[in-house]
């Protein structure tokens, strides 16, 4: 089939044929030093790459050009999101599944794993739990199941999770992450309040999709990579791609995401509001060694760089998947949201003690608390934001493209990074956080440009340490 960035169907937007040029392609020009030295100065006007330039630069394996591509990540992630970290957890609703990816314990054939759905009042508990934490935004995660997990049990716990207000606590915002489904259910999702979509490819290698997901619902592939297009037909214009690495050469997967990415601007004229990056981990009844397609921290880092050049106004995702010392690393790169304080199973929040690997999706490899790394990341210089303020003002899709492209929604990134960060301090964060977290904000107070958004900043400050919430711009 022949390639076409803006089709409706997957079998041309993802053309495997052009993937297999680009890679062919990618390994002529590996040392083509001009050619790169041309691509890299395209990426240094923030205007991004396409998949077939971005390949070349993965190839390459000039240490002098590694330094330039991870220096120039860094340059346009700071340019573009400044040292601002979005704060997330995910919260997982039912672990009964129909399907059978190979890669994941909820598969439907296996015994081991203790089967649960989370009832209202539990989901209630697990919120509750989260919001003493401090969290605002969630990814609500569940697996596929007509029964235990239908269209109208999603809707419900979504009214359900916004409804809750305790203390100081609200979650300010709902992703959701659940399996492909149709434009009709997209718009109640829609219409339900959701922040964006995401859902995972996982390979975009026909083949290799097909054998890793034998049978279910997932296992059609069509149906899968064009859901993204569906979600988007149905009025959701904030939506997140993603793929896991080590399932699949890794190469074929960067390619093909990328080439998502850039169909969905094609075809919409707003590229994905997020690019997850998460690597394959153990898990009951998965072991990774299964998968022969593993990549090391060095090439990861790479291809996380790359992609944040290659996408620039993309927000990166990464899970507590990934050591500390891996995430450290590639939030310097380009990630620009993290999840802290995570539990990947069903009532792990509320039943903390309970949540064992046996009922866990994945192995969490962060264990750390949520207050552990918000201090962590002020101690590395970084903004720990629990902002929402961009999808409740109605600043979604090529509206939020608008403002990112301009520059302005700096504007109001910084000062929202700011109050929602004091809001934290003063209801979650313990001393030692209290303390490196005030410092921080003086310190950026000052560096906001517009004397008038500094000055309503600075007041709005002042009245959150009074008890006031939820200010924004």
């Amino acid at each position: 089939m022949p390639y076409i960035a803006n089709s409706s169907k997957a079998e041309e937007f993802i053309s495997p044929q052009e993937i297999l040029d680009t890679l062919q392609y990618a390994g002529e020009n590996k040392n083509n030093l001009p050619l790169i030295e041309t691509i890299l100065e395209k990426a240094d006007k923030c205007k991004g790459l396409n998949h077939r330039e971005a390949a070349v630069l993965l190839e390459c394996d000039d240490k002098a050009v590694i330094e330039q591509i991870y220096g120039l990540a860094k340059k346009i992630k700071y340019k573009l999101y400044g040292r601002r970290i979005v704060m997330f957890a995910p919260l997982y609703l039912s672990n009964y599944c129909v399907n059978g990816c190979v890669y994941c314990p909820y598969h439907a054939k296996n015994k081991n794993i203790a089967r649960r759905k989370l009832t209202q009042d539990e989901i209630r508990k697990e919120v509750i739990a989260l919001q003493d934490m401090g969290h605002k935004r969630l990814a609500l995660e569940a697996g596929e199941h007509p029964l235990h997990s239908p269209i109208d049990y999603i809707l419900e716990s979504i009214d359900t999770i916004y409804s809750i207000k305790h203390k100081n606590g609200a979650i300010r915002r709902v992703n959701v992450n659940i399996a492909a489904t149709t434009v009709d259910n997209y718009k109640k999702l829609n219409d339900a309040g959701i922040g964006t979509y995401i859902l995972f490819q996982e390979t975009y290698h026909k083949e290799s999709y097909e054998t890793l997901h034998p049978y279910g619902p997932k296992s059609n592939y069509t149906y899968h990579t064009e859901a993204i297009d569906r979600a988007m037909e149905a009025g959701i214009d904030d939506t997140g791609i993603g793929v896991l690495f080590g399932l699949n050469n890794y190469r074929y997967d960067f390619v093909g995401l990328l080439m998502h990415a850039e169909h969905l601007e094609a075809r919409f004229g707003v590229g994905p509001h997020t690019i997850s990056v998460p690597r394959i981990c153990p898990a009951d009844s998965i072991d990774t060694n299964d998968f022969d397609n593993s990549i090391s921290d060095d090439v990861f880092g790479k291809i996380v760089a790359i992609i944040r050049i290659s996408a620039p106004y993309a927000g990166m995702i990464i899970s507590t998947r990934e050591s500390e010392e891996s995430r450290r690393k590639v939030l310097e790169l380009g990630v620009s949201q993290l999840s802290g304080g995570s539990r990947t199973s069903v009532g792990g929040y509320s039943e903390g003690a309970k949540d064992t690997s046996q009922s866990a999706q994945f192995d969490i490899s962060d264990t750390r608390t949520l207050d552990e790394i918000v201090h962590w990341l002020l101690r590395l210089g970084h903004i720990p934001s629990f902002c929402t303020a961009c999808y409740r003002e109605g600043r979604t899709g090529d509206r939020f493209m608008a403002l990112v492209k301009s520059g302005k929604i700096a504007d109001c990134c910084g000062p929202n990074a700011l109050m929602t960060l004091k809001e934290y301090l003063e209801d979650y964060g313990t001393e030692a956080t209290i303390k490196a977290g005030l410092r921080l904000i003086d310190e950026e107070l000052t560096s906001i440009p517009s004397e008038k958004i500094r000055l309503i900043t600075k007041r709005n400050l002042n009245s959150i340490s009074e008890g006031k919430r939820d200010f924004r711009f």
